[in-house]
């Protein structure tokens, strides 16, 4: 695993993962509470496999991290019992899968993809017949992709639910399973998978800059929030431009460049700023579940 990929699954595992599970609103099933605290820990023998050989200790090591992982999939379905079992009228009700929800579960599902990942990666074991390489880039797809994108979308849907933002809480989804049938099926199939994930990346970056933006209460949350949206225009471009030739032939950027750019733009210009921008949002949130962040 290279050095640059390595550090932006750091980020992904000790920044991003632990800022945006303090951001999940509503139903918190008993485990997220612990697992948030403890995400650190878990993530720690994590960070160390990256840096280790391909070896059975670093497998080991990654293994931890893939059962916190594991165990935050499974706030999915508690989640969503929650949300079904919840009485008729009760003030704000969010149906169990309103658009925004729905954005939300994906992202509790998500890092589970890129801790499998991650241990089959340091193992040195082909998974699925995918190659070592693409293993290691599907540990921070599905940290930044996965988990911090459908995030993202869910709550910008909360705070303006619009037909666009319903639109985006669901095509980032949809997108990002995408992304992961084309692995299986084809470079077109992965190519279709890009498009949807681009509209819907594009989706949340505009009401992030035309209605998120302006009611910033500082300046350094509104910069924070016009980062990340046209960073993600940009980087999502270059997504594209690399699922268009690689199902076409077509010139198109190496894997290399696309960690540099892509990767690298969206962990920090689109993930980080984004979260960061909310968690400073938090306090002028109302204290009602229809606010994209917890009172």
């Amino acid at each position: 695993m290279s050095v640059l990929v390595g550090l932006i699954v750091m980020l992904g595992m000790f920044v991003v993962v632990p800022i945006g599970l303090g951001l999940i609103d509503g139903p918190r099933p008993r485990a997220l509470g612990p697992l948030r605290r403890l995400w650190p820990l878990f993530a720690l023998p994590g960070a160390v496999a990256l840096w280790l050989p391909r070896s059975p200790t670093a497998a080991a090591l990654a293994a931890v991290y893939a059962l916190a992982t594991v165990a935050l999939a499974l706030c999915a379905p508690a989640r969503l019992a929650a949300r079904a079992g919840r009485p008729p009228g009760e003030e704000t009700p969010v149906h169990p899968l309103a658009p925004s929800e729905i954005a939300v579960l994906t992202a509790l599902v998500t890092p589970s993809v890129a801790g499998l990942a991650l241990v089959a990666e340091r193992a040195g074991h082909e998974l699925l017949g995918f190659d070592l390489g693409i293993l290691a880039l599907t540990v921070p797809h599905f940290h930044f992709a996965g988990f911090a994108a459908a995030l993202v979308a869910g709550l910008v849907c909360r705070t303006s639910d619009t037909p666009a933002t319903r639109f985006a809480a669901l095509s980032v989804p949809l997108g990002t399973l995408l992304v992961l049938a084309g692995y299986f099926v084809d470079d077109w199939a992965e190519l279709a998978g890009a498009v949807v994930l681009t509209a819907g990346m594009w989706a949340v970056a505009l009401p992030t800059w035309r209605d998120l933006r302006p009611g910033g209460p500082d300046r350094v949350t509104r910069a924070l929030l016009a980062v990340s949206a046209v960073v993600l225009v940009a980087t999502m471009l270059l997504a594209l431009s690399w699922a268009l030739g690689e199902a076409t032939g077509l010139p198109h950027p190496s894997l290399t460049w696309m960690a540099a750019t892509h990767g690298l733009g969206n962990a920090v210009g689109f993930a980080l700023c984004s979260l960061l921008a909310l968690r400073r949002l938090r306090a002028t949130a109302p204290t009602k579940e229809t606010a994209p962040w917890p009172a």
